[in-house]
């Protein structure tokens, strides 16, 4: 009889980090002949072939509601499933196996509280996320998932080491550590016609020096801190940014620093594989990212990153390309003039690393053979 499993997901689309992660997983959970539900309360794209949606809506015109209107009626879905496996990935409970794909609350605001100066708009910020209800929610959730998983998995060591912290009385023992591993199929270093087309592209000149930044929180990742490390760099490096969507007030501190003729907002982008590969340094000093996907796109592409101690996947970076204080910004500088300087990174992975979609579904079976 064939296995069924679970997954549980406010939102099956596309576009986010944890919405493409757990569409790839009821894909390869599929392919490995396992009966897959989907159970979100909002379905925007197709689900991979073989895997069955249940969508459970999402009423109400505030979040607080639509969370816990998705709390109950997945609970409910669970129980009439009668899942051999279920698999949290977001605000749900009672999940055999539960993937945390961020921190603690708290510790996203302890850290995230740097991206805004001392004064009163950190304390108005600080205020208003410890009254907001649907926050409120989340902190009750949390540690009541974190008892009820027989695995919890976190995506990357820093999680892990955040999560033993907030909660003390957490088995070690239960968490285990699982890397997001970019596609090699579509991360890879590009040839030396496909770098020079694209650089071509981008009206990059061969003696430029491409400096790539992207996301889509500007504050969060700190791009002020990367567009001020720019007059500190020789006149050849270039910031390229792509993603996010206010860049006034980005914009006019390059103006403000004399450098808006080297800094190029590019917005959204659809191929970001090629654009990695026509830069020379990515940097991403964000003041907190559990595990950043792009870092490890960038690796992935055989271009050096830079990035902080807040970040997850500076495990994958050598030590003087991790800044301890995303707001150093003299040492940020440091940083990515010594990244341009060195060799290209191998896209390897150790094979004393879990990572990828492999190990997620040796945790399955570990779970399912446990339970048998």
């Amino acid at each position: 009889m064939t296995q069924r499993i679970g997954l549980f997901l406010p939102k099956l689309s596309l576009y986010g980090g944890v919405e493409r992660f757990s569409w790839d997983m009821a894909k390869a959970l599929t392919e490995a002949g396992y009966d897959v539900d989907f159970v979100c309360a909002r379905q925007e794209v197709e689900p991979p072939q073989g895997v069955n949606v249940i969508e459970l809506g999402r009423p109400g015109p505030f979040k607080l509601i639509k969370m816990a209107w998705f709390l109950r009626s997945a609970e409910k879905a669970r129980q009439q499933g009668e899942y051999d496996l279920s698999v949290g990935l977001g605000k749900s409970l009672n999940h055999e196996l539960l993937r945390i794909g961020g921190g603690p609350l708290r510790n996203f605001w302890q850290l995230s509280q740097l991206a805004w100066p001392p004064g009163p708009a950190r304390s108005w910020k600080m205020l208003r996320r410890r009254l907001s209800p649907d926050n409120r929610l989340t902190l009750w959730i949390e540690p009541r998932q974190l008892r009820q998983a027989k695995m919890v998995v976190a995506v990357s060591h820093l999680v892990r080491d955040w999560l033993l912290a907030a909660y003390p009385w957490l088995d070690p023992a239960k968490v285990r550590v699982i890397y997001n591993r970019p596609d090699p199929a579509r991360f890879e270093p590009p040839s030396p016609d496909e770098r020079a087309a694209e650089r071509e592209r981008l009206g990059l000149a061969d003696s430029d020096s491409a400096l790539l930044f992207a996301g889509a929180n500007f504050r969060l990742k700190n791009l002020a801190g990367t567009i001020r490390a720019l007059p500190l760099l020789p006149e050849e490096f270039v910031l390229l940014v792509a993603g996010g969507r206010r860049q006034g007030a980005y914009l006019k501190l390059a103006q403000d620093l004399g450098v808006a003729s080297r800094v190029r907002f590019l917005g959204r982008i659809d191929h970001m594989p090629a654009l990695y590969g026509a830069c020379d340094v990515f940097a991403l000093p964000t003041f907190y990212d559990a595990c950043s996907n792009a870092v490890l796109e960038a690796l992935a592409c055989g271009v050096n990153a830079v990035s902080t101690q807040h970040n997850g996947s500076s495990f994958f970076l050598p030590k003087e390309h991790v800044l301890a204080d995303p707001n150093d910004i003299p040492v940020l500088a440091q940083c990515i003039e010594r990244a341009a300087s060195s060799p290209a990174p191998c896209p390897a992975w150790s094979e004393d690393v879990a990572c990828g979609m492999p190990a997620y579904l040796d945790a399955v079976r570990g779970l399912l053979d446990a339970a048998s």
